[in-house]
């Protein structure tokens, strides 16, 4: 959801989802679901420039960004690896603020 008035402030509201989905063709190992909502804020300083604070995770949900199934070796471990879900996780709340230029 957006909005962004004829007035110089806008603000947005996302929200991304993913439910559980196969991280291998017979479906046999899955992922878990992932939400995250992302929020920004800004105001218009000129018709090209925009002063926007952004956050992301907003809710710090501690989720995976992306799984993948595969097999790794660490050291110790099997010379075949060991087969498993490796995540890669969604960054923690932060908070960004910057210009966007538009040309």
């Amino acid at each position: 959801m957006t909005i962004e008035p004829l007035e110089r402030v806008l603000g947005t509201l996302r929200v991304r989802h993913f439910g559980p989905r196969p991280l291998v063709e017979n479906a046999s190992v899955r992922s878990h679901s992932t939400t995250i909502w992302n929020a920004e804020a800004g105001y218009r300083l000129s018709s090209k420039v925009r002063l926007v604070l952004q956050a992301f995770n907003v809710f710090d949900a501690d989720v995976s960004d992306i799984d993948y199934f595969y097999a790794s070796r660490l050291t110790g471990e099997p010379a075949g690896g060991v087969e498993d879900i490796h995540t890669h996780p969604a960054l923690p709340r932060s908070v960004r603020a910057g210009f966007q230029f538009s040309f």
